[in-house]
């Protein structure tokens, strides 16, 4: 079978083939794009409550067996001490030079059962390792739901739903038949919904209060029957948010959710990896967009520390993959990360060269411009790159458009530098058409950028960056 080291020999090195890739935008398979309109969708989960659909974006991927525990701990960098039952965790895996593969939600079920939710590349990876290791664990892989599953039945092994905003937990009590337990940030208990008993994570996207729940997915229609119906009674505006808003709940809470895996070069394990991954995988047909362009796939790649993840790190295990990498990346001068508030003239410029005569600019697709699968454009102070933006959408919320990034260290909040904006002339992408590249003027601010996020998470990496 084809594998990921097959298509990257038929390109000049990785950028070449990620940033020349065909595979169209990104997309958020199956929920409608909007079921109002995504600015009300948007404004809903700071004023009233929305019920996000989470059931067919991500990746679940189940570990049992007597060594779950054990192997998860050294696939990922986290310490697993006192992760005991339902509770939740951020589970960051990285190679062995320490660049980060992705990130899940990590779910202990049992002793000896986890679930882990998220993007492709971390399930990938973790596969991978049980693959080539001894360890007494089961998988089972549910994939993403299909982008475009053109009219296809489409079956996952969970819904899951979250509601979320300062009306939530009206919602929460009424649905359960009382008052919910005081479920603590990223604990896991039982509520009831119906007649049904399901897992509830506390848990918020966008630095509001919220529950994530989840069970079996043929219990879909009647647990978001039961959600609405409790909304209609309460009189409270509960808005279910579709694919267009949903993506750009994370700009206002700073989580960035798609950095390009690392895993696309070094050798020994790393080798063995993209020979085993197949041709038609997340890592080998997905794309990167944006205006900075290197020879080296180095240069686009992250570590925890850079995203403010450098406190989950279980310096006390015995081994897990990257520790060493990862030692030497904890002295160095690393990057960091902060929010870009885009300058609203320039933004004006960008969308005015759409309704004149030549060339226009890239244009701007609002509430996010979502034309690949991992983004990087360049952030300059003059003419020396200082930062890169990775993940850009509007916030109806804040009035303004937003992206996520990193900076040099010498950068400070409040700091004023261009990003530039477009990709070079180039490109082969489906996604992008013939345009120019321009500048844009961004103000380097706090992350979280919603005061919101910043005050109410509770010991996560959003309030330690703080």
């Amino acid at each position: 079978m084809p594998s990921l080291s097959d298509v990257i020999k038929q390109h000049k090195n990785p950028v070449e083939m990620l940033r020349n890739s065909r595979i169209g935008m990104y997309v958020y398979p199956v929920v409608a794009p909007e079921f109002t309109n995504w600015r009300d969708e948007q404004r809903a989960w700071r004023d009233s409550a929305v019920l996000f659909d989470q059931t067919h974006h991500m990746d679940e991927l189940i570990v049992e067996g007597p060594d779950a525990e054990a192997f998860l701990a050294y696939v990922g960098v986290n310490s697993f001490a006192n992760f005991d039952l339902n509770r939740a965790k951020h589970f960051v895996p990285v190679t062995p030079s320490g660049h980060v593969i992705g990130d899940m939600i990590c779910f202990r079920e049992r002793a000896d059962k986890f679930i882990l939710v998220g993007r492709a590349p971390s399930a990938n990876w973790t596969k991978f390792q049980a693959a080539i290791g001894k360890w007494k664990v089961r998988l089972h892989h549910d994939p993403r739901s299909n982008s475009r599953p053109d009219g296809e039945r489409v079956i996952r092994t969970h819904y899951r739903f979250q509601i979320q905003g300062p009306d939530a937990l009206k919602i929460f009590d009424k649905i359960n038949g009382g008052p919910v337990p005081d479920v603590k940030f990223f604990h896991v208990d039982w509520i009831n919904v119906g007649n049904r008993r399901v897992q509830a994570l506390r848990h918020g996207m966008a630095g509001a209060p919220g529950l994530e729940i989840w069970g079996p997915y043929e219990d879909k229609h009647y647990v978001r029957s039961q959600i609405l119906e409790a909304a209609i009674d309460l009189g409270v505006d509960l808005v279910q948010v579709g694919s267009r808003a949903y993506s750009t709940n994370t700009l206002e809470s700073g989580w960035i959710p798609s950095p390009l895996p690392g895993i696309y070069s070094g050798d020994g394990m790393m080798q063995e990896y993209r020979d085993w991954l197949g041709a038609d995988s997340y890592e080998a047909i997905g794309s990167v967009g944006g205006s900075y362009v290197s020879d080296k796939i180095e240069d686009y790649y992250v570590n925890p520390f850079e995203l403010g993840y450098g406190f989950y790190i279980g310096w006390k295990k015995d081994d897990f993959i990257g520790k060493a990498g990862l030692e030497r990346l904890r002295g160095a001068k690393n990057r960091k990360k902060v929010t870009f508030e885009w300058n609203k003239e320039d933004l004006l410029k960008v969308v005015a060269s759409g309704f004149e005569d030549g060339t226009p600019y890239k244009w701007i697709d609002l509430p996010q411009p979502n034309y690949a699968s991992s983004s990087a454009d360049m952030v300059m102070h003059g003419d020396k790159m200082v930062g890169m933006s990775m993940f850009n959408g509007y916030s109806f919320n804040e009035r303004c458009m937003l992206s996520l990034g990193v900076v040099d260290d010498s950068v400070s909040v409040g700091d004023v530098l261009t990003l530039r904006w477009g990709e070079p002339d180039d490109t082969q992408k489906t996604s992008t058409e013939k345009h120019r590249q321009t500048d844009i003027r961004v103000r380097v601010s706090p992350t979280p950028y919603a005061s919101e996020a910043r005050k109410n998470y509770a010991d996560s990496w959003r309030s330690k960056a703080v």
